[in-house]
């Protein structure tokens, strides 16, 4: 299996993933005051949306990354 065909089948998956997920996100833990025994700290969600479009263009890409590597095998 060529690098091509590899790299086109990941961004096949990213593109599909990028669509059924539309992003993700995650939590940050922050200290706020650590004073010995007393401490006070708060959470933080951030999330980070993945553009339909880019999704479309990874998808695309991996696609002709793929039909490139099959037709580069068959030569």
């Amino acid at each position: 299996m060529k690098a091509a065909t590899i790299v086109g089948i990941l961004l096949i998956l990213l593109g599909i993933v990028g669509f059924a997920m539309g992003g993700f996100s995650f939590k940050e833990h922050k200290k706020d005051v650590d004073l010995g025994p007393v401490q006070i700290s708060h959470e933080e969600k951030h999330g980070v949306t993945i553009p339909p479009v880019l999704s479309g263009i990874a998808l695309i890409g991996g696609i002709g990354l793929v039909v490139v590597g099959a037709r580069s095998r068959a030569a």
